[in-house]
């Protein structure tokens, strides 16, 4: 991070000291300083030198807003967020649904003035995305919120990024974006890794990237954040779609796929019942491309996401350790056609201790799509167990960049067809190792293998991360013990 973002940041951070001191949780904050955000740029969009001439009504005036004091001030950003929630394209995307979750006019006004000392469309789209980013991260962190789930360690996306390689001018797809990680990086790999001419960087800003977010407020900070990195134009079409991915085949197809798709097996509906009570009952999506019908969200989601690639896209989806095993929900005709429709050529056993869910287990597959044919497209799947013997923690032993080098160097995405085997009879211990075919149908298509020794009694949980889960848990107790004080008191 530069300086001069460093300091950016640690200015628009300090005020959110300041607001969680009054109430207004991370998350907030930062859906407020996108609207307010949003609302800056498209001021300075209007002016000498871009001059866009975006339209918007007489009452979302920045420099009225920013003139306003007390009450009035209240009033006029209400009537800002009422307004733009009605207009078209991004403006509505970004403003439906928007309510003011500032509790005084004098915190507001500061906000405002802050933002107001800065010309955004003077910084580069990495200085503001860094800035975006490092707020998301920071609301990822907060482990009360939630938000977390959202939130892909960014060196897990930066590996799968290096392996699959994506290409200018071909299409990257999320269709359960979260906060828009997967397609940022694919978007800095392209532009590190190729000399990009106008038409390809057009390509890169208008038509690469296509995504899914279902969570309203997720939406809209995954909307922003692309915008910042220079995703799209503040008048343009959102590349995000605000939907639940699985609900049908949206038509499209993709180059690639990149995605980790929200923990939790089942997908619920909440109805209200005959006696008027709410309950939630298991979502079924029948859909006429799908293998099989499933109540598994994630086995849904494989599903979903065959349907999306092209006849020679390629993959990488992070999927938790049931769908490498499973049989029911669908499970064992899923990953046999899986097997025999594409080439499911590599699967990371992903540690644990390196999601803001705790306790997750998950690995990343890779697979290519193929065009029909009778015979089984896998030939063999190469397996890289980075969990046996792995001890990661959020804040003590993060995972890094480095952590995965070795997976990236043993995939060999120059010629995935070339690899050797780390693993050996006189290395009974290494990471990497080959299953053909013939193995994993005599298995009965269970993908779970494992090979690599370890203490079963502690099942790889370091003191470090033991140490943290503590923290994590003893500071959400004392938070609830404050807040039943407070209660009492007011009972008193």
């Amino acid at each position: 991070m530069s300086e001069g973002t460093s300091t950016i940041n640690k200015k628009v951070w300090s005020m959110a000291t300041v607001l969680m001191n009054d109430g207004v949780s991370n998350q907030d904050y930062l859906e407020q300083l996108t609207y307010l955000l949003f609302l800056k740029m498209i001021d300075e969009y209007n002016k000498p030198p871009f001059e866009k001439g975006i339209k918007l009504p007489d009452n979302c005036s920045w420099d009225e807003l920013k003139s306003k004091k007390g009450a009035e001030l209240f009033k006029y950003y209400n009537g800002i967020l009422e307004s733009l929630s009605e207009q078209d394209g991004m403006l509505r995307e970004i403003y439906s649904g928007a309510i003011n979750k500032i509790s005084t006019p004098a915190m507001l006004s500061k906000i405002i003035n802050m933002i107001d000392g800065e010309t955004w469309t003077a910084l580069s789209s990495d200085v503001k995305g860094d800035i975006y980013e490092g707020l998301l991260q920071k609301i990822a962190e907060d482990t009360k919120s939630g938000a977390g789930q959202y939130f892909t360690p960014r060196p897990i996306i930066n590996a799968m990024v290096k392996c699959v390689r994506p290409e200018p001018n071909k299409t990257i797809v999320d269709p359960c974006c979260g906060s828009g990680g997967f397609l940022l990086l694919s978007k800095e790999y392209i532009e590190d890794n190729y000399d990009l001419t106008e038409k390809d960087k057009n390509f890169l800003k208008y038509n690469t990237f296509r995504g899914w977010e279902i969570v309203q407020s997720t939406y809209r900070l995954c909307l922003m954040n692309l915008f910042m990195h220079n995703i799209s134009d503040v008048d343009g079409k959102s590349p995000i779609t605000r939907n639940d991915a699985l609900l049908s085949d949206p038509g499209e197809r993709f180059d690639y796929i990149l995605t980790n798709p929200p923990f939790g097996k089942k997908s619920t509906l909440t109805i209200t019942n005959e006696d008027g009570e709410q309950e939630d009952e298991d979502l079924v999506y029948n859909r006429q491309d799908f293998w099989t019908t499933s109540s598994n969200k994630q086995f849904n989601f494989v599903q979903h996401i065959h349907t999306l690639l092209k006849s020679n896209g390629k993959a990488a989806v992070v999927l938790p350790d049931n769908v490498l095993f499973e049989e029911g929900s669908g499970g064992l005709i899923i990953r046999k056609k899986l097997l025999e429709t594409t080439n499911l050529h590599t699967i990371l056993r992903l540690p644990t201790g390196i999601f803001y869910k705790q306790g997750v287990k998950a690995n990343v597959l890779f697979f290519d799509n193929k065009t029909a044919s009778k015979d089984v497209q896998t030939k063999e799947v190469w397996i890289y167990d980075l969990r046996a013997g792995s001890h990661f923690t959020l804040k003590k032993n993060p995972i890094k960049d480095k952590d995965l080098d070795d997976f990236v160097k043993c995939y060999n995405s120059d010629n995935i067809h070339n690899r050797i085997e780390t693993w050996s009879e006189e290395n009974p211990n290494g990471r990497w190792r080959r299953f053909d075919y013939s193995y994993i149908k005599a298995n009965n298509y269970n993908l779970d293998i494992k090979w690599i020794e370890e203490d079963d009694e502690l099942e790889s949980i370091s003191i470090y991360q033991l140490f943290d889960d503590i923290q994590n848990e003893s500071k959400n107790i004392g938070d609830i013990v404050l807040k039943l004080e407070e209660l009492i008191k007011d009972v008193k």
